[in-house]
């Protein structure tokens, strides 16, 4: 792990623009669950691990899964995720403590913070040059943002408020939402559409699907019958991932017009609470953690309503003979035969945990990442072919005690059953990203050096129409108007 370097430790600039907003909320999101009770399946892995006090109060990936950002009680921390066996600590800063809510603008200078010092209050940084460029304050308390590169989204219990975010003028403000405890709230990071997501019910898992780039409701979806506990969506804003509080099923359905394209089957014996949902760039795959030690990761091969005409072995026959044995047999009993499994798994050391995971890129091979509340991120080889158990291969720490000892007691275990990804992959030095238009570096290596001439002396808008988004001048001064719904 890198050694700690504040490159803001000189001192953050006045704020260039402070802007106060009227909300409701009264809650400040707890960023702890109580502790699941679950017992490993027979597995050759370390016993399960009782759920300690979380180190970390807040914990996110960037919007192309290249950078992890973290919160803690003294401040917050960057990584690039451009390696497996080494973790690079791009950023810290210690000016904010008790951070609840850190979010980086793909692997670009600009970072959002809200502190439980201030928890109606909102920062955006550029961490490079040390610089606040505004702060915006509400009358309730923040508790979610989301940005992609044309908005960015503050969440709270009762409003949710959409900003332009190259100067950061208050486009819209959708007011008297169902209460929202958690901030449960999603945006496409595909910013020609600029889709959210949210909550449309209190007892029901209805989800709103709202068009951030033209300002106007698109269509609500009946996706669960209890109350929603996870949503997402994937990489081009086409379609949307969802689970309830039960967190036995999870679904995907199309955007914008709402359709049910995938059902998924996490468990069966008992409730779980589902802690996040993603999916892989590619959309091929998407991955759900929860409260238990097992981490479920679904193939999106086929539709849900699309099976093959003629079955090719016996086993196929069978199984479509069920199928159409599904049609006479009650609703509940027909649903569940016709939702898939999952097509591999994660196996945590630890249950109760709050964590969240992702699906990236990292050297060239697809990888399941999870960052536990406990201070850790867990990297698993995903085989994208054959699927089944993914092998944990690397353990970082995310805090600056015990971070070579881990490390090294992770290295000298024996070798684990080897899989497709672990047996094809190799160290890069520096390995480019399959996916067009980010860098695997995390910004490390390029895009993040920004002139001195681009820094405005009054009011600023943020100019993402390149790659990084740098900080240039803007005339005028704006006066921030909300438009309800």
């Amino acid at each position: 792990m890198a050694v700690f370097n504040s490159r803001a430790s000189g001192g953050v600039r006045p704020a260039r623009r402070s802007v106060c907003f009227a909300a409701t909320a009264t809650q400040t999101p707890d960023c702890t669950q109580p502790a699941g009770r679950a017992q490993l399946p027979g597995l050759s892995l370390p016993a399960l691990r009782p759920a300690a006090p979380a180190a970390l109060s807040c914990f996110s990936f960037n919007q192309d899964c290249t950078s992890l950002a973290i919160g803690t009680k003294a401040g917050y921390k960057l990584f690039s995720l451009s390696s497996v066996e080494q973790l690079d600590h791009v950023h810290g800063s210690n000016d904010t403590p008790d951070v609840y809510i850190v979010e980086r603008l793909f692997s670009s200078s600009l970072v959002v913070v809200v502190s439980h010092t201030k928890p109606r209050q909102m920062n955006v940084y550029h961490f490079k040059k040390g610089t606040e460029i505004c702060n915006y304050s509400y009358s309730g308390n923040i508790l979610a943002i989301r940005l992609n590169r044309q908005r960015l989204l503050v969440c709270l219990e009762e409003s949710i408020y959409i900003h332009n975010i190259k100067d950061m003028k208050l486009l819209k403000t959708i007011l008297d939402i169902p209460a929202n405890p958690t901030g449960l709230c999603a945006l496409s990071i595909n910013h020609s559409n600029s889709y959210v997501a949210y909550p449309g019910s209190l007892t029901t898992g209805e989800i709103v699907l709202y068009d951030g780039h033209s300002l106007k409701p698109v269509c609500t979806i009946a996706a669960h019958e209890g109350t929603l506990a996870a949503i997402a969506f994937n990489s081009s804003g086409s379609r949307l991932a969802s689970a309830s509080e039960k967190g036995t099923v999870i679904r995907v359905f199309s955007v914008p017009d709402g359709q049910k394209l995938y059902e998924f089957r996490r468990g069966m014996k008992r409730y779980v609470t589902i802690s996040s949902l993603a999916f892989s760039m590619d959309s091929q795959f998407l991955c759900a953690s929860s409260n238990t030690e097992t981490v479920h990761i679904f193939k999106l091969e086929h539709l849900a309503n699309s099976r093959p005409e003629e079955p090719s072995t016996w086993t196929g026959y069978m199984g479509k003979m069920f199928l159409a044995a599904s049609s006479y047999l009650p609703t509940q009993v027909s649903d569940m035969m016709n939702q898939d499994r999952a097509f591999a798994t994660g196996r945590l050391g630890f249950s109760g945990h709050r964590n969240i995971c992702t699906l990236a890129t990292i050297q060239k091979l697809p990888r399941l990442l999870v960052v536990s509340s406990s201070g850790h991120l867990y990297v698993y080889n995903l085989d994208p072919q054959d699927g089944g158990d993914c092998v944990l291969i690397k353990t970082h720490s995310l805090l600056g005690s015990g971070t070579s000892e881990e490390n090294k007691e992770n290295d000298l275990r024996p070798p684990l059953p080897q899989s497709y990804a672990a047996t094809v992959a190799r160290p890069s030095a520096s390995a480019a990203s399959t996916v067009p238009g980010y860098s695997e570096d995390g910004g490390a290596l390029r895009g993040e050096v920004i002139p001195e001439h681009e820094f405005a002396t009054g009011p600023v808008c943020l100019d993402d129409e390149n790659e990084f988004p740098p900080i240039t001048s803007c005339r005028g001064d704006q006066q921030d108007k909300a438009t309800p719904s």
